[in-house]
């Protein structure tokens, strides 16, 4: 068996006796164009909202308070998904996200939110985990559809149309700051201090 792994291993490294490097440089190419069209595939079926409420956790809890929001149905037509508000736009961004995602691959495997009772015992860390993510990145997916430069304050309320004045256009605030459990319920905040 051994002896299998060593000739393997010597065929590898070794100059190539029947191909050229031509026929190898392109096949490389083509092994290549095949691994990323199959990993930006499998990437893309992962940004979808059938994938995110394909498990019961996302479909039954996060899901169903969703439907309830102007995210989901409004008067324009126009519905936010779960990556359009989860995660980031651009591919990098998008890629860490995806990575920092395994965790939550991890707590599905574990049952860790299996149960409505276990989701709402870890619902005000999660929520946290995701502010904490918004705030880092100045609200990111908010500001994919919602840039304070095309926004009509005039037909805001007074009381909105002065804290984006004031507070969002002068950079000291984000929306999230402010706009926490805008479409999901939010968590038990009791004994948390300074959430506004």
């Amino acid at each position: 068996m051994f002896a299998k792994f060593i000739d393997l291993w010597k065929l590898i490294w070794q100059p190539a006796r029947h191909f050229s490097l031509a026929f190898l440089t392109v096949g490389g190419f083509i092994a290549g164009v095949i691994f990323w069209g199959a990993f930006n595939t499998a990437l893309e079926v992962t940004n979808t909202e059938a994938f995110c409420i394909g498990c019961h956790e996302m479909r039954e809890n996060v899901f169903q308070e969703l439907r309830e929001t102007i995210h989901y149905t409004n008067r324009s037509g126009v519905r936010a998904t779960c990556p359009d508000c989860h995660v980031p736009h651009n591919w990098t961004d998008k890629i860490a996200r995806k990575m920092a995602a395994s965790k939550e691959v991890w707590g599905k495997l574990f049952g860790t939110i299996a149960t409505r009772e276990k989701f709402e015992a870890k619902r005000l860390e999660l929520a946290q985990h995701e502010w904490a993510r918004f705030k880092a990145n100045d609200s990111l997916e908010c500001r994919n559809c919602h840039e304070f430069d095309y926004m009509d304050i005039t037909q805001q309320s007074p009381r909105a149309a002065d804290q984006h004045t004031r507070l969002l256009a002068k950079g000291e605030k984000t929306c999230i700051d402010c706009h926490k459990g805008i479409a999901h319920e939010l968590p038990d905040m009791s004994g948390v201090t300074g959430w506004n």
